[in-house]
């Protein structure tokens, strides 16, 4: 687990996990729904989310001149990922009712924020030892 714990540490790793978690928030989603079309309609969900994470990211490294890894820059892509995600479903005729957005800004928060937080717990292997 320490070692797994470190690779988070790398920012390809760390975007990695970052889509892969707001693709399985789209997943998630249409299948609480019963919407056919797993994969296809799962990224079709996912990437206005998509687009704000990478604009997340992106923020995040101009104006910081570093990686979001930390739960301070998770929550800059957190808010991006909401936030972009939302008016790029509103602007394609998706839904931004607003239970999805409180769903999904629960969720994402938890998602997002929470693996860069348990990765900065005091005591954790991703804490302690440098990735190298």
């Amino acid at each position: 687990m320490t070692v797994a714990l470190r690779w988070l540490r790398r920012p390809p790793v760390a975007f990695a996990v970052d889509a892969v978690l707001v693709t399985a928030f789209a997943a998630a989603g249409r299948a609480s729904h019963a919407e056919s079309s797993a994969v296809a309609g799962a990224l079709g969900t996912a990437w206005p989310f998509l687009v704000g994470t990478i604009v997340g990211w992106a923020l995040v490294r101009l104006r910081a001149k570093d990686w979001p890894l930390g739960v301070g820059p998770g929550i800059t892509v957190w808010f991006a990922t909401l936030v972009l995600g939302m008016l790029l479903r509103r602007v394609t005729g998706g839904g931004t009712a607003a239970t999805f957005v409180v769903v999904a800004g629960v969720v994402l928060a938890l998602l997002l924020v929470g693996w860069r937080a348990v990765v900065a717990l005091p005591g954790s292997p991703a804490r302690r030892v440098p990735f190298e």
